[in-house]
């Protein structure tokens, strides 16, 4: 009698199993993809399998073929914005990607005040939500994860902007971008990647942080909380690495509150960040920063040391930075709701910057240099375009010193880009200081409407002892 093979062996000697073509969830339906650019798509398949790929703003196929690994990926030319258009991929399955734009993508990361939603309650984005509703704004938010090892998917998917969207996606970003599609008209994709109460050492890669000694020691002193991670690289790895290989615009940024401990070297670690990420996406990424807003902390000077070191970054080619110090309705919520002007701000660094758009006023005025003049102290300011006004009669939160290092409230005339600043209880200035303090809200602008930075043209010892 004929020996019968089991069941299960004769469908696995005669039957070949051909795995489909998967994607990451970053490459899908309704995505935005960077214009005039080549752009990588990517995914797992079958070993050797051989991939047709069609554009339909070309209508041309192009193939790759999988690696060993059963991991492919193809190189892609796009053109300028515009859509909507689809993608076909063909193997052993076939995928077709519907809905998709070509603009410009925008990552947006840091905490809280980058994370915050109309779930916060900004009254803000509640005026927004009847007339949301905006097919060239496109979402994707990636949620809270963290890995030992970089990954190379992550959960989340594209979603267009309309009033339930818009609910649960960062303010700041969607502003940022209702701005930029209404100025420019083309469609703008969000990778929101945020994370509350999260240090910078955790958005980049470990090996960053552990080879420099600086950056090390800061790191250890990061305190253990049982809400967030504050280990070297564990967010970058599963928040950051999946969209490396998304080609995007460019990045904001909004971190900074939970690096005051350390305050010390925040510029050079938001530094090491910055070049971290230009090497990781091999591309000199514009780099759009939000200074920390006034706020009571404890210690008198934690928050102004991380904002003058925050302005020290703008030293790195293609960064910029918003000043917000006229932006808080109360210094004891370290979550101010005015996230409108906050995304303007942002959106006009990168109209001027990036898109090269004219007529636009984005730079804050900062301090450039000091000159004594016997009993007074001339204060040159860079970025004034037309000159300076003051929002009440008399400037407020500044204050001069003499070579004893005591600081008294000062007056100041403006004369043209400067400040003349004197005291009757200093007569040989040697220091000022301006809205330099953890909660100062001082008044002075540009003629444009742009608070004047926070500084100090000393280099002083600060007072480390808790606020009174």
């Amino acid at each position: 009698m004929k020996k019968l093979l089991p069941l299960f062996l004769f469908i696995t000697l005669h039957t070949t199993v051909k795995a489909s073509i998967r994607l990451p969830n970053l490459v899908g339906s309704n995505m935005v993809l960077q214009q005039n650019t080549t752009i990588k798509l990517w995914g797992w398949s079958d070993p050797a399998e051989k991939i047709f790929i069609t554009t339909s703003w070309n209508d041309k196929t192009d193939s790759t073929v999988a690696t060993g690994n059963a991991k492919w990926e193809l190189k892609i030319q796009t053109p300028a914005a515009g859509g909507p258009y689809t993608i076909t991929l063909k193997g052993n399955n076939t995928i077709v990607l519907t809905n998709i734009m070509l603009g410009e993508v925008w990552v947006c990361s840091g905490q809280s005040n980058m994370e915050m939603t109309y779930n916060w309650g900004l009254p803000d984005i509640k005026e927004e939500l009847p007339n949301a509703a905006n097919d060239n704004i496109r979402f994707f938010t990636i949620p809270k994860t963290t890995s030992s090892y970089p990954q190379d998917n992550c959960e989340g998917k594209w979603l267009l902007c309309d009033s339930n969207t818009l609910k649960s996606f960062s303010a700041v970003a969607y502003f940022f971008a209702k701005k930029i599609t209404n100025t420019l008209h083309i469609p703008v994709g969000l990778i929101s990647t945020n994370w509350g109460g999260t240090p910078a050492e955790v958005w980049m890669e470990e090996s960053v942080i552990n080879n420099d000694s600086v950056l090390r020691t800061a790191a250890a002193k990061q305190s253990v909380a049982p809400k967030r991670p504050n280990n070297p690289g564990v967010v970058y790895n599963a928040m950051i690495a999946p969209v490396i290989n998304y080609n995007i615009a460019g990045v904001l940024w909004y971190q900074g509150e939970n690096n005051t401990g350390t305050a010390y070297t925040y510029a050079q670690l938001l530094t090491a960040l910055i070049n971290d990420w230009r090497k990781l996406w091999n591309k000199n990424l514009p780099f759009y920063y939000v200074q920390i807003a006034p706020y009571a902390y404890g210690n008198k000077f934690v928050s102004a040391i991380l904002r003058e070191q925050q302005t020290k970054v703008l030293s790195v080619p293609n960064t910029g930075m918003v000043v917000i110090t006229d932006l808080v309705d109360n210094i004891k919520d370290i979550h101010p709701k005015n996230k409108h002007d906050v995304g303007y701000r942002l959106a006009a660094w990168a109209l001027a910057e990036t898109y090269h758009q004219n007529g636009i006023a984005y730079k804050n005025p900062v301090y450039k240099n000091i000159e004594i003049q016997n009993d007074k102290a001339i204060i040159t300011l860079d970025n004034v375009l037309t000159g300076l006004t003051v929002k009440g009669k008399e400037i407020t939160e500044l204050f001069i010193a003499g070579a004893d290092k005591t600081f008294y409230p000062a007056t100041a005339k403006i004369k043209n880009k400067q400040l003349i600043v004197t005291s009757k209880l200093v007569k040989q200035p040697v220091a000022v200081r301006f809205g330099f303090s953890n909660k100062a809200m001082p008044n002075l602008f540009s003629n444009e409407g742009l608070p004047v930075n926070p500084f100090r043209t000393d280099d002083w010892e600060l007072d480390r002892s808790e606020e009174k």
